[in-house]
């Protein structure tokens, strides 16, 4: 059995790392490239960086700080935001990122995640998606972008099916509803989305303990899960997160 990935995100704004409660109120929380070293070093499988003002303001990803990260750490992260075509993609990359999350921009061109796969290779090519509740799609979920400022109308189970078959390699379902509430992942949307693919699904939004990761890797079949406010905090640590994870008989990677 494949082992369970933890994932540390960093929300980047104005290069420094923030949080907030579905997407509003954040707060200052440090440096990215110190944080991603203290979390590699604590035991995180991937990092994950979203630019989150990127995309709304239309604006190119800081590369900088991608370089300074590759340099830091010797674990895979991914990278996310203000990400407007192949050759963004490529300077990502060429940067030291593992993978290139595409949010926004698939919506706006599904054409890139297939262009994305066949240039870099589908594993580098993440579709990162913030699905809302919804009474307009057949799932119940709809897709928001550019931030959850904007709503599309297309159903999120349909939209990460149609991704995977143009070479998404990954798929983060990021629940606006749960972002930042530590009260728990939204289970169904990330079940049903990991029952409709053939590629692992990332859960993401609403991990508050340990025990949430637990349910969302056995009662949705995600095969990673993002984790934020819990760990910025100081209130959990990626080891005690594991330790829970390995005594509930979910396979991870220890690193004690």
């Amino acid at each position: 059995m494949l082992t369970k990935r933890v994932i540390p995100c960093l929300d980047v704004r104005n290069g420094r790392v923030t949080k907030g409660v579905k997407f509003k109120n954040n707060v200052d929380l440090g440096d990215p490239v110190e944080m991603a070293v203290g979390y590699s070093d604590g035991g995180a499988d991937e990092l994950v960086f979203y630019d989150i003002t990127a995309s709304a303001e239309r604006r190119p990803i800081d590369i900088g700080m991608v370089e300074a990260v590759a340099r830091a750490v010797r674990i895979p992260f991914a990278v996310g935001g203000g990400i407007s075509s192949l050759p963004d993609m490529e300077r990502v990359i060429l940067a030291g990122a593992e993978k290139v999350s595409v949010n926004s921009l698939a919506v706006r061109n599904p054409r890139i995640i297939a262009e994305g796969a066949a240039a870099f290779g589908r594993q580098c090519i993440v579709l990162g998606m913030d699905p809302v509740k919804s009474g307009r799609t057949a799932s119940g979920y709809e897709i928001t972008t550019r931030g959850f400022r904007e709503f599309t109308g297309m159903d999120a189970v349909e939209w990460a099916k149609r991704a995977a078959d143009l070479g998404a390699g990954e798929i983060v379902v990021n629940s606006v509803d749960a972002d930042g509430t530590r009260a728990g992942f939204e289970m169904d949307i990330t079940r049903m989305i990991a029952e409709a693919v053939g590629v692992p699904v990332v859960a993401s939004g609403g991990a508050g303990r340990p025990s949430h990761l637990v349910d969302v890797f056995r009662g949705a079949k995600a095969d990673a899960a993002i984790v934020a406010g819990m760990i910025h905090s100081g209130e959990y640590t990626i080891t005690e997160i594991k330790r829970e994870m390995h005594a509930a008989g979910i396979p991870t990677r220890m690193n004690y």
